[in-house]
């Protein structure tokens, strides 16, 4: 009798045994293969999606309402529960705030602030597309106005014709332009070239701007009649009342014969939204209006355009010449060409928010031989 207990146990452990392994076998002949051509397919779309710098955005959307509405019927049902600890639960998690603090001063040497976020709500800084209709209300004047809406009371006032301050009105409308800036409606023979002349910018900074679209997008043809954003446009004989500290349309010269200089300087003024982790290899410095990139040090330029899909947007990467790179992301244009040399504090671009952003920020980067370092070790 125990030697058949002896026996049948034996078996029982030679059957798992041989489930274990046969479910080992199955899944490297018939699961891996398809998981790996899944992951292929999905990394092709992803770049495509990329590459399209969001041109099939609506698209997505509307299947992503259409998906969210039919699971709201098919699941909505079921998540109706009375059970107290069901309720909450979800009561903790949708009345809470979630509070995120930068790492400690000791570790970066700068003052710990904490920001709190709402898990329901985000807020995206990116630029408008159009215009829209503004209803003054009572105390509004053109400056507070203009400065509700990121732009400058010269913009407003060449966008509606004949505005006067001292004839606002309260309830009367007024258009406000996405940015500072002209808007221009396009005429016959105009082209990138000629309006970026007109208004005294440079034409990379009218293909820059996100929302601006053409009729081939390989020459920036134009189509007559269509609305075209020139970011920093200068109306032509008109004085600029608002002082601009940030504009989009001078580029930077080449500095000729340069070395880096070790002494690393901050690439643009804001606070620190996301510092150096194991799963984000650099720095992001969030500023709500913007501004100017400048270079952290000395060195050639050897991308300044939206090279891949990595997420990274409109970048600028610079060889320092002593094995260290340094790389800026999500710019919303540029003041350097590619082939050209900087100084440390030199204009790189505008900080925006294109590719994979959320907020207009700088995501900064140092490369070195041995690995990306961490910026704040290195800026003064």
């Amino acid at each position: 009798m125990i030697s058949l207990k002896i026996f049948f146990s034996d078996w029982v452990v030679d059957f798992f045994r041989f489930l274990k392994k046969l479910f080992s076998y199955f899944a490297q002949v018939y699961l891996r293969p398809k998981f790996t051509a899944f992951e292929a397919v999905k990394t092709l779309i992803v770049g495509k999606m990329y590459s399209q710098r969001g041109k099939h955005s609506q698209l997505m959307i509307n299947y992503a309402i259409v998906t969210v509405m039919a699971l709201s019927v098919t699941l909505g049902p079921s998540l109706v529960v009375n059970d107290s600890e069901t309720q909450a639960v979800f009561s903790l998690g949708l009345g809470n705030k979630f509070a995120f603090a930068q790492e400690s001063s000791q570790e970066l040497g700068l003052t710990t602030e904490t920001v709190e976020i709402d898990p329901l709500t985000q807020v995206s800084d990116k630029p408008r597309a159009d215009t829209l209709d503004y209803t003054v209300e009572d105390g509004d004047t053109l400056a507070t106005i203009a400065k509700k809406f990121g732009v400058d009371t010269d913009s407003i006032k060449w966008l509606n014709k004949g505005l006067v301050e001292k004839k606002i009105k309260v309830g009367s409308v007024i258009k406000i332009p996405p940015v500072t800036g002209v808007v221009h409606i396009v005429k016959g023979g105009e082209t990138i070239y000629s309006i970026a002349k007109k208004y005294d910018v440079s034409a990379q900074a009218v293909v820059d701007f996100p929302f601006n679209e053409f009729t081939n997008d390989e020459t920036f043809s134009l189509a007559i009649g269509q609305q075209i954003i020139v970011p920093d446009g200068q109306m032509p004989d008109e004085p600029i009342l608002s002082p601009r500290s940030n504009l989009a349309g001078l580029p930077t010269p080449n500095a000729g014969a340069v070395s880096a200089t070790g002494n690393w300087i901050w690439p643009a003024a804001g606070s620190i939204s996301q510092g150096f982790k194991s799963w984000h290899k650099g720095i992001d410095i969030a500023n709500r209006g913007g501004g100017a990139i400048l270079a952290a040090d000395s060195g050639k330029v050897l991308v300044a355009s939206w090279l891949d899909n990595t997420g990274y947007g409109n970048r600028v990467l610079i060889d320092h010449g002593n094995g260290i790179k340094t790389l800026y992301g999500h710019m919303a244009s540029f003041s350097v060409v590619v082939g050209q040399t900087v100084k440390r504090g030199d204009k790189l671009g505008m900080m925006g928010s294109t590719g994979r952003s959320t907020g207009t920020h700088l995501h900064f980067e140092i490369r070195t031989g041995g690995g990306l370092a961490n910026p704040l070790t290195a800026l003064k």
